[in-house]
């Protein structure tokens, strides 16, 4: 019971983290306008191979270390609803969807390899900073360190499913014009909802976190 609660308490913030637009939803966007769902899917699920690399540098290099420190528990505690906070603050201030249309040409329209677009996904998301920080402030803090190694990793793969999950419903939304301009045209709010819950979830940690 006790890992299901922080199962659910990482996911709770997890959810709302991918769906913030950033570089992967950029990528994901193109490649469902320019080379169709299939290959905009593939890319997902690079993103989502990516997201286990990520979980595995923390969980055998940061996780020990932060397990013998208090101080460094301390500061990276911070850094993650710090980082929590101005997210939520960036996405709340920002007027819509800043989505420019993407000039098509031929070399774009030619048949792209799937294999490539895997490669393409896990990269984007390996150098995106977003995910990045995540792990190395926020599932530091919400995981607690003597959480098996096993256990840990099997929460990777919960949040990896999400993201492929979730990049696969907005690969095959954005391949459908009508739906594509209605979901962006709602982007103020849905920017206000998601940056509202991020401070949320930051002010939260920090109090939570504070009493123990």
């Amino acid at each position: 019971m006790q890992y299901i609660l922080e199962f659910l308490g990482l996911m709770a913030v997890f959810s709302i983290f991918i769906v913030v637009p950033g570089a992967d939803f950029a990528v994901i966007l193109r490649q469902s306008i320019v080379h169709g769902r299939r290959a905009a899917v593939m890319t997902g699920l690079g993103m989502g191979f990516s997201l286990l690399f990520h979980i595995s540098y923390t969980i055998l290099g940061l996780g020990l270390i932060v397990s013998k420190s208090l101080m460094l528990f301390a500061m990276i505690k911070w850094a993650g609803v710090t980082y929590l906070v101005y997210l939520g603050i960036k996405s709340f201030r920002e007027p819509g969807f800043k989505v420019r249309d993407i000039e098509v040409t031929a070399e774009d329209r030619e048949p792209v390899s799937m294999l490539k677009c895997l490669g393409m996904g896990f990269i984007t998301n390996a150098l995106n900073p977003k995910p990045v920080l995540f792990f190395l402030s926020l599932f530091s803090t919400l995981v607690h360190h003597d959480t098996p190694a096993l256990i840990q990793f099997s929460y990777g793969i919960g949040m990896a499913t999400a993201l492929v999950a979730w990049f696969a419903g907005v690969s095959y939304f954005f391949t459908v014009k009508t739906i594509r301009d209605r979901f962006i045209a709602s982007g103020k709010w849905f920017n206000r909802v998601t940056g509202a819950a991020l401070v949320g979830f930051g002010f939260r940690l920090a109090l939570s976190r504070a009493a123990d």
